[in-house]
């Protein structure tokens, strides 16, 4: 297929496309050119409709994968400038992409939301469905709007989203060295593998699914605090790269 990746040459891009570029033809929308020079590369804003027009031409689905300026995870301190920078993007230019598309034919995509739409603090996650959108960060606010948005082009205009709900995407050697440390605040971060990341998004991209799914993606292969049995459900997916690193 061939997918848009909004935001594509950011921290979770970079780290994904490698173990994807081979099963879909990819073109990135970003404000700054992707590191691997052989994907196709769009310069532009996601809050600007012409480019976004523009760069969903010809593709089958999204991926959206634009952050910027997150915040803490556990206070609800902001300036403006926080507000305005998470709200552009987590919300403005998500309706902006999610418009052009509907326009452009484009029925699938997935949406990367995040852990923080969750107040963080908790012992156990024990289903999506179950656990309230209750961050008090501006950025955890924000990303939760987020997937109102993709529900409401899910409901009014029948489109199909997956948003992927990642924690602590980490490269192979911060997931190495992050993985074993401590529970040393209230606030414990499931890191995931860049690889586990990306083959939940090959997943994402390719199932056949209808309406809105949010769906955990974490390692925490063990699953003591967050239960990813839907994951392994709608996506098939589980951590998996603990079975090939020996990190005790």
């Amino acid at each position: 297929m061939k997918v848009l990746l909004v935001g594509g040459a950011g921290h979770v891009g970079t780290m994904t496309i490698p173990y994807m570029k081979t099963d879909h033809q990819f073109r990135i929308l970003d404000l700054s050119p992707p590191r691997d020079s052989s994907i196709d590369y769009i310069e532009g804003s996601v809050t600007d409709p012409n480019i976004v027009q523009q760069a969903l031409k010809g593709m089958d689905t999204f991926v959206y994968m634009v952050m910027r300026r997150p915040t803490s995870d556990n206070t609800s301190v902001a300036n403006f400038d926080d507000i305005i920078a998470n709200h552009e993007v987590n919300v403005m230019g998500l309706h902006i992409l999610l418009h052009a598309a509907k326009a452009e034919g484009i029925q699938h995509g997935v949406y990367t939301s995040t852990f923080t739409v969750h107040e963080r603090t908790r012992n156990y996650f024990p289903a999506e469905e179950k656990v309230p959108l209750d961050n008090p960060g501006v950025y955890g606010l924000s990303k939760g709007f987020g997937e109102q948005v993709c529900q409401y082009f899910c409901r009014e205009h029948k489109m199909s989203i997956i948003a992927l709900r990642i924690t602590g995407p980490s490269t192979r050697q911060q997931w190495l060295e992050k993985r074993t440390q401590p529970k040393s605040n209230p606030v414990h971060i499931w890191w995931t593998d860049e690889e586990d990341l990306a083959r939940a998004y090959l997943a994402a991209i390719s199932i056949s699914h209808t309406g809105f799914n949010a769906v955990f993606i974490a390692g925490d292969e063990e699953q003591k605090e967050i239960n990813l049995s839907k994951a392994k459900q709608i996506l098939g997916w589980e951590p998996l790269t603990h079975t090939s690193f020996s990190t005790k």
